[in-house]
């Protein structure tokens, strides 16, 4: 009975972290992150589709959305400098937020009043803009949500919950939401409502208490007249290495072969989803689902078993701790492959294919919330927004490259075969999470208890 009573009293003390007014903010800026990502790419596809756009072209501009692989680029601009004058009275993190949705909102209701029949190259121009905007937005939130929150891993596991649910009803909103009110309203008032939306991320971004970080502002153009114009080379390679080299080596001075180890299973774990996920809408059309069908089912039905999954992802490393969240999503995202392998067997089946897209992202989201979790304690608060959009930019990267020849194997092997396999690619992810299990402790840095 004692140990009934202790029980109860250890899952409501994990689940009291969800009260936290922090974690609400956090839910806010993840709506704000997961708005604009769709709004660039199956949204636009949409909307050029409808206006006439070759495929070709269609096909092309979708590179606009290259920025969110890239952002690890100028992410140590949001660790090592100041945020611009105007806004630096709210801090490091919350002062590079304002200084970044601003133009965000502008950027979104500028592709929106775009033409795309007469103006393709300016829209192009435009999405790639709000993509930068984008992704920027993305790296300052996930240093936010990391350095705001504490030095554990429950904290961190409903954070990284908490952002995943937002940002899913974000892409709901863009992606469901934005295709529906096209039939009956003009893109460019679509586009202005949805810039007009990021003012959530505005909100959350006043009302957020500013995270007590050790971030090393760049004082590479101050006191010239003290040091000298001639000491600037010098200052601003010093300042290079410590904006770039040294949050990448930092990680690997910790335990450099159980580093190694992490980065091929960050490369790994979403392998068989990356491969399954590339061709999911090719073989739905091929079954014969109508676009009603599949966008009712995958956007609106299976963003909310996402975002169901992330809070259960949360609750088992609350419960069990990440590694374990982990193994469990992996297992389950890998099982549910082979919903689809039975699903080509049936051919045009509603009922299952709704059963196999809830399992499917409600497992998905389950593992992303332990994978967001992991991914948060390996950062270092000293450079957080260059450390999470490396291992992020490491990760989109791997799920492009992998993605590649997935169409190919289809063709070789029949969908059926193709599920069952993409179940079979999951294996080495789970293999390297033994190894990763016996380093976790080596590979998290250590959070100081006070600030010097």
């Amino acid at each position: 009975m004692a140990e009934d009573r202790f029980t109860l009293t250890r899952w409501r003390a994990a689940l009291a972290v969800y009260a936290d007014r922090r974690q609400l903010v956090i839910l806010l800026m993840g709506f704000s992150s997961g708005l604009p990502l769709l709004l660039g790419f199956s949204t636009l596809s949409w909307w050029l589709k409808g206006e006439g756009v070759s495929l070709t072209a269609i096909g092309g501009l979708l590179t606009v959305s290259t920025p969110y692989a890239f952002k690890f680029l100028w992410a140590p601009v949001f660790d090592q400098v100041s945020p611009p004058p105007i806004f630096r009275r709210l801090g490091q993190r919350r002062g590079w937020l304002l200084s970044i949705q601003i133009p965000l909102m502008i950027s979104i209701a500028v592709v929106g009043y775009s033409d795309p029949k007469e103006g393709l190259q300016f829209l192009a121009i435009a999405a790639v803009t709000m993509a930068f905007f984008s992704a920027s937005q993305d790296v300052v939130i996930d240093a936010y949500r990391i350095e705001i929150l504490g030095a554990d891993d429950d904290e961190q596991a409903v954070g990284a919950s908490s952002t995943q649910v937002g940002y899913r009803i974000g892409l709901l909103v863009a992606g469901a939401g934005a295709i529906a009110l096209s039939d009956f309203i003009d893109w460019s008032v679509i586009y202005t409502a949805m810039g007009t939306l990021i003012s959530v991320g505005v909100i959350a971004t006043l009302i957020a208490p500013e995270p007590e970080t050790r971030i090393f502002a760049s004082e590479v153009f101050d006191d010239n007249s003290r040091r000298g114009m001639l000491d600037l080379p010098s200052r601003i390679i010093d300042r290079l290495n410590a904006a770039v080299l040294t949050p990448a080596t930092e990680f690997f001075d910790r335990n450099w072969k159980a580093a190694i180890w992490a980065t091929i299973f960050i490369l790994f774990y979403k392998y068989g989803d990356a491969v399954a996920g590339a061709m999911s809408y090719p073989f739905f059309r091929e079954l014969g689902f109508t676009g009603v069908e599949t966008a009712a089912i995958t956007k609106v039905f299976g963003i909310c078993m996402a975002a169901l999954g992330a809070i259960a992802g949360a609750v088992m490393v609350l419960k069990f701790g990440v590694i374990a969240g982990l193994a469990l999503g992996g297992v389950l995202q890998a099982v549910t492959n082979l919903l689809f392998a039975y699903l080509a067997t049936l051919g045009h089946d509603l009922i299952f294919l709704t059963v196999a897209i809830g399992a499917d992202n409600f497992t998905g989201g389950l593992g992303s919330a332990a994978f967001v979790t992991l991914l948060s304690r390996f950062c270092n608060v000293s450079f957080t927004a260059t450390q999470f959009a490396l291992f992020t930019s490491l990760m989109a990267l791997s799920r492009v490259l992998f993605a590649v020849p997935s169409g190919w194997l289809a063709d070789q092997v029949g969908w059926m075969n193709f599920f069952i396999l993409t179940t079979g690619l999951a294996v080495p992810a789970l293999l390297l999470l033994f190894i990763l299990a016996r380093n976790y402790n080596d590979l998290v840095p250590k959070r100081p208890e006070t600030e010097p």
